[in-house]
């Protein structure tokens, strides 16, 4: 590209940011399989998320975490994924980041249905282990619990699947408040500064430079 990206390239990338949103995420606890991992990426991509959240408490699990590029389709390129030790260091994080709500999918009594969230608020949605589901710790962190309703004999969903229903109904709340359109959630001055974050990650590609930082987003 000769140190410049291609104005194509470079206007698709703008529309992108333009409908990135500010403080709507997932965080992972101890999820193990990268395919899902990959999947629940690919939704946030597609859904204007900008970050997700990956936490292993358990050490064995991160060292057998490795997401390739098929895994993710190439979302990774797109959404910037922090990992931590802790889930209260993660849950710190978002909170400092602006984050008002963490609500955590588990079937226990007083859990919410997916519908009666507030989606377009500043919110986190947690998501456990494929098998274990959100560990106790995790629980007492968060603001709440939600449920996807279902009619089935099996009451469950696969992660990235209980995932992009989550998100897919976040991505309709905030289309009616116009954060997609004309009420974009990142200011002018955000969104000048994730354009030269991305095109730095387009030069890496293309001529091996250092990408930059990405840029904070006020909470």
């Amino acid at each position: 590209m000769n140190g410049h990206l291609l104005e194509r390239r470079a206007q698709k990338i703008r529309n992108l940011i333009a409908k990135r949103q500010s403080h709507f995420t997932v965080i992972l606890e101890n999820v193990r399989d990268p395919h899902n991992i990959g999947a629940v990426l690919r939704t946030c991509d597609a859904v204007g998320i900008r970050e997700v959240f990956l936490v292993y408490s358990d050490q064995r699990e991160k060292d057998r975490f490795v997401l390739g590029k098929r895994a993710s389709s190439g979302a990774r390129k797109w959404v910037d994924v922090y990992e931590f030790d802790a889930i209260k260091t993660a849950v710190d994080t978002l909170r400092d980041k602006g984050y008002e709500q963490i609500w955590a999918t588990r079937i226990v009594e007083g859990s919410k249905s997916l519908f009666e969230l507030d989606l377009s608020r500043k919110v986190a949605l947690l998501f456990g282990n494929e098998h274990l589901g959100v560990s106790d710790e995790a629980a007492a962190l968060v603001d709440g619990n939600f449920v996807i309703p279902q009619v089935g004999m099996v009451q469950s969903l696969n992660i990235s699947v209980a995932c992009a229903v989550s998100l897919y109904e976040g991505y309709r709340q905030r289309k009616l408040k116009g954060f997609y359109d004309d009420s974009p959630t990142l200011s002018p001055d955000e969104q000048q500064k994730m354009f030269e974050y991305y095109s730095s990650r387009e030069l890496v590609r293309y001529k091996g430079k250092t990408a930059i930082r990405p840029p904070e987003i006020k909470p």
